[in-house]
């Protein structure tokens, strides 16, 4: 069994989470505003905006309580500009990368506390850094499966390889949207 080193680990994180990352900005410079704003689409009637500034909010909340050991990803700021806004989306995202590369090198040999809301009220749980931004990269991914539907339900076709799929999908049904 191969280990991985905790450096060569969050480097290994962080640059998937840039991936995907990427693949948001690609996808805000394929679709109109109208689409990213439009909400008609069942059960739910989300947009693909909302889903973008939710995904945000996730890393957020870990980059606002990293510093205090007290992550909470239930005080998301939801800051409805994003859902509307594909330029102010894009500027988060590249803000975001920015600072997830700051933490490559930084030493986060600890347990950091976590809190959220799993349905029957609040938990805080220990987390690593890494498992904190490897939960963050999987919930991008599920968010991204719900785009991939919406766009689907309007009848938008666009294609980036693996969008909204997780990396263990089997490649022949993992072509993204």
């Amino acid at each position: 069994m191969y280990i991985v080193s905790y450096y060569h680990m969050k480097k290994l994180i962080i640059s998937s989470i840039h991936h995907n990352l990427n693949n948001a900005i690609e996808l805000l410079g394929k679709i109109d505003t109208t689409t990213y704003c439009d909400t008609s689409i069942g059960p739910y009637y989300s947009s693909i905006g909302s889903h973008i500034r939710h995904t945000l909010d996730f890393f957020d909340c870990i980059i606002n309580g990293l510093d205090t050991n007290d992550i909470d990803l239930t005080a998301r700021k939801r800051d409805e500009i994003l859902s509307i806004n594909k330029e102010a989306a894009k500027n988060r995202i590249h803000e975001i990368q920015e600072t997830l590369l700051t933490y490559v090198d930084v030493n986060t040999d600890y347990l950091i506390h976590v809190t959220d809301d799993l349905g029957q009220g609040k938990v805080t749980v220990s987390y690593t850094i890494e498992s904190i931004l490897a939960h963050a990269n999987s919930h991008a991914v599920h968010h991204y499966a719900t785009v991939g539907y919406i766009l689907d339900r309007l009848g938008i076709e666009l294609k980036i390889p693996g969008f909204g799929y997780n990396p263990t999908t089997p490649v022949n049904k993992r072509e993204g949207i």
